[in-house]
């Protein structure tokens, strides 16, 4: 690594860009984009990283290039391209390694690509704790014991499936603070023993749509596979679903402010705990719909839904498949080894406990840890620029899996979806073959 800096100096040198300490700055109708020499930003150690900048026109001022190892800044420089394809950056790396390259234009404006060196040598920051399913065991023991009360209330579904599906809003008991609520949806009049069961679990945050059960995406679900399924659509937090905007946002600013850091030094009580609980009392009940097939239990997850579904399949080895998108809760202690720990990067940003506090109760809720108990299926995609997921914490998360694995590594991904001038090409190599593999697994 200390070659770093030094090599990318060289090279913007040899290509003669400007180092002034002039403001960043692009015209009007400027738009540019970073590539690597290669589509898969997956590199061998010594293997030639190049990346280049194709630019549609002359920026009228000087650019920041920032390189980031690890999410350690290592390089920080003014840079010119010049109009359509300039290498910024060249290096060959000898170790594991995740790496980020952005140029920033005018305020707001930044583009990114990323790429990994050998990303089977990333190892959790965390060792497995000595009693770690024996911890987990002893929940479920409880939770099994817990005499299980379901109440359900018939959903209106949307016109087109009015004829061939149902939908209802059900609340079931759990131990901690909230049960379990949800939609599930299914095919009327299904025989037993003949549907998959698909979970789908929400990403974080609270009043947002993407952190509340939808009756359309439950019963879309329930369409899905040769003969339906049995679907889920779980909430996080055990609110209640179907609810104003305005409770959704008193929760948000009211008990769930900042929830993922709720008792973060005891590991009975760490919020963490009551959501994987709630988790495995849903799976519980979806085992006992008669329709089941006993074979199939998908559970799809973004971000902390997929977090989520790493924690149902080292949990529970019924589950047979998960599809994780950009997953959270990974390597929660990658910043102990150096780098950015998986979201909710609790080391990283929890101000009112030491790290030496946290590492008694963090490795108990870590997927790179959990994981290592399933032999589920995994589809994963992850953003080789996204901060909040960071793919050293998704490979050591990964590679502690055994059961067989299709990874995606998207080079200009985010955390979010991507969009603008990525869209239909990220529609096209990730979202369809997303698509494509439940589809095939549901057959």
């Amino acid at each position: 690594m200390k070659r770093l800096l030094s090599l990318v100096l060289s090279t913007v040198l040899s290509f003669g860009l400007n180092l002034l300490s002039a403001q960043p700055w692009m015209g009007n109708g400027m738009s540019y984009r970073l590539i690597l020499n290669k589509d898969n930003p997956i590199y061998e150690k010594g293997e030639k990283v190049i990346v280049s900048c194709d630019m549609n026109g002359s920026p009228s001022d000087s650019m920041v290039l920032k390189i980031s190892v690890n999410n350690n800044q290592t390089g920080l420089l003014k840079v010119l391209p010049a109009k359509g394809r300039t290498v910024l950056f060249e290096n060959t790396y000898d170790e594991t390694c995740a790496v980020s390259v952005e140029l920033q234009g005018r305020p707001g404006q930044s583009e990114g690509v990323g790429f990994v060196v050998a990303p089977e040598g990333f190892k959790a920051g965390y060792d497995e704790p000595a009693d770690l399913m024996e911890y987990w065991n002893n929940q479920k023991r409880q939770l099994k014991k817990l005499p299980m009360q379901v109440t359900s209330r018939q959903l209106e579904v949307p016109e087109q499936y009015r004829n061939g599906y149902e939908c209802q809003d059900i609340e079931i008991n759990c131990l901690g603070p909230a049960p379990v609520r949800a939609y599930m949806a299914k095919p009327k009049n299904a025989r037993k023993k003949s549907l998959p069961i698909i979970i789908l679990c929400r990403a974080a945050g609270v009043s947002g749509d993407w952190c509340r059960c939808q009756v359309g995406e439950c019963v879309e679900n329930a369409t899905k596979g040769t003969n339906g399924a049995l679907s889920l659509d779980l909430n996080a937090h055990g609110m209640l679903n179907g609810q104003t905007t305005s409770y959704y946002r008193g929760l948000e600013n009211g008990m769930l402010r900042n929830y993922y850091d709720y008792n973060a030094a005891d590991r009975e009580t760490y919020y963490f705990k009551g959501m994987y609980l709630r988790l495995l009392r849903a799976i519980e009940y979806m085992t006992q719909q008669p329709e089941w097939d006993r074979k199939r239990i998908l559970v799809i997850g973004e971000s902390q839904g997929g977090g989520q579904a790493v924690a149902a399949a080292g949990l529970d080895e019924r589950v047979s498949a998960v599809v994780l998108n950009v997953p959270a809760m990974q390597d929660l202690g990658g910043a102990r080894d150096g780098r950015l720990s998986g979201w909710p990067q609790p080391i990283e940003n929890h101000h009112d406990l030491a790290a030496e506090v946290l590492d008694q109760v963090l490795p108990y809720f870590d997927g790179a840890q959990l994981i290592k108990y399933s032999k589920a299926e995994i589809f994963c995609e992850m953003g080789m620029i996204d901060t909040t997921c960071p793919p050293s914490a998704v490979w050591s998360s990964l590679n502690n899996a055994t059961g067989k694995k299709t990874i995606k590594c998207v080079p200009y991904r985010t955390h979010s979806w991507p969009s603008g001038q990525y869209r239909a090409e990220w529609d096209e190599k990730y979202y369809h073959p997303r698509l494509e593999f439940i589809d095939n697994y549901l057959k």
